[in-house]
């Protein structure tokens, strides 16, 4: 008999490297070919938008080899999809962490992960943050269900916090970490470019500047809530170009049509929240506007790593204000790493406490209303802007 220890694998790679197709494919090989074992690996996003692309990447790789790769549509659906006896039709699962929970606390549980031997969690470092964002709790559960001996667990992640690194050694076994590059660092195929406004007002004259002097679509607009981004589409829809706004309150059939249409080209600036700041890989975005400014520089790295992706080059170019000055140096550290010009007094700021930092990353700063158009106009019935309200 010969025992083969495994390796646990935490990874890390700039954005846009490849890594989906780095866990994608070792992945296949091994599992070489379709069963009768029911779910022989599991893929965990955080988003539905990247569950997504990741089952529609897994799907072209395997054409023609016959595994049956599924994605959790609908808890309540897959409940009675996936019974202890039909799970065995399918090899390979992408979910979401909640999706996933919702069917395992089913009584009995509406699915079986005894036969995984492949657990990878894409987005890691994003899964394992505490509270509202994060999926800690429920990736214990996960681990926890998938008893098979022979599992292999995989994290991947353009970036990781300290933390995520000390609780991988301390729960898994055999761990082996990979770094490319440097450490949380942006990608060097990215121009980066810092850009005063003065007020959030001037936030508003610098976009329409950028659409006057003319830009290359698509292009991605990020923002720090849900709110704003509804405020910045209403004052941009009638600019003259294709826009449209995503966010988490629009229904999952609006948010894949929203992504479709952008893929296709129908729509040349999309305004978003962080939803699609992780691993959403669009063909050639050729520009990235941090509108409001990031709350840390893991997300900057994520933003604007949405361009410059597999060895293309991109641009970014991040608005700031008076107020954006506490987290100004380490962006401009991740910029300054990268390549790309900063100014040296911004270096020189002094690094601000550990309890601050914390703080403006769960709550960033106030910012005032994004509204040019009289706020009756707003409300009027029957205008072409009412029938935006909504967005």
């Amino acid at each position: 008999m010969v025992f083969v220890r495994l390796r646990e694998i935490l990874a890390c790679a700039p954005t846009g490297s490849g890594k989906t197709v780095a866990f994608c494919l070792p992945l296949l090989a091994h599992l070489h070919q379709p069963t009768n074992k029911g779910f022989r690996a599991l893929i965990i996003s955080p988003t539905r938008e990247l569950a997504s692309q990741t089952h529609r990447e897994l799907c072209k790789l395997s054409q023609g080899i016959g595994f049956r790769v599924h994605i959790i549509d609908k808890g309540a659906v897959a409940a009675k999809k996936y019974g202890p006896k039909s799970a065995r039709k399918f090899d390979i699962l992408v979910t979401t962490p909640n999706r996933l929970i919702y069917l395992l606390k089913q009584d009995p549980p509406a699915m079986d992960l005894s036969s995984v031997e492949w657990l990878v969690v894409d987005e890691s470092d994003k899964l394992f943050e505490e509270g509202k964002t994060g999926f800690r709790d429920q990736l214990a559960t996960i681990f926890l269900a998938c008893t098979s001996p022979h599992i292999r667990r995989a994290l991947f992640s353009a970036t990781f916090a300290l933390d995520v690194e000390q609780w991988c050694h301390l729960n898994l076994d055999n761990l082996v970490s990979i770094s490319i590059g440097h450490r949380n660092s942006a990608a060097d195929t990215v121009e980066q470019e810092l850009l005063f406004v003065g007020t959030e007002n001037g936030k508003l004259l610098a976009m329409r500047d950028l659409i006057k002097k003319g830009f290359m679509p698509p292009v991605l607009v990020f923002v720090q809530s849900i709110e704003r981004a509804r405020e910045l589409f209403h004052e941009l829809v009638y600019e003259g170009i294709n826009v449209d706004v995503i966010h988490a309150d629009r229904t999952q059939q609006q948010r894949d049509n929203v992504v479709s249409s952008f893929r296709s080209g129908k729509i040349w600036v999309l305004i978003c929240t962080a939803l699609l700041a992780r691993g959403i890989d669009f063909k050639g975005i050729n520009l990235v506007i941090n509108y409001d400014f990031p709350t840390s520089a893991v997300e900057y790295i994520h933003r604007i790593g949405r361009t410059g992706r597999a060895g293309h080059k991109g641009k970014a170019i991040t608005f700031f204000t008076e107020d954006d000055k506490p987290l100004l140096r380490s962006i401009a550290n991740v910029i300054k790493q990268a390549g790309c010009p900063v100014p040296d007094y911004m270096i020189g700021f002094k690094k601000i406490h550990s309890k601050l930092r914390r703080k403006l990353e769960k709550k960033p700063p106030r910012r005032t209303t994004i509204r040019t158009t009289p706020r009756f106009l707003m409300k009027k019935g029957g205008s072409k802007q009412s029938r935006w309200v909504n967005k």
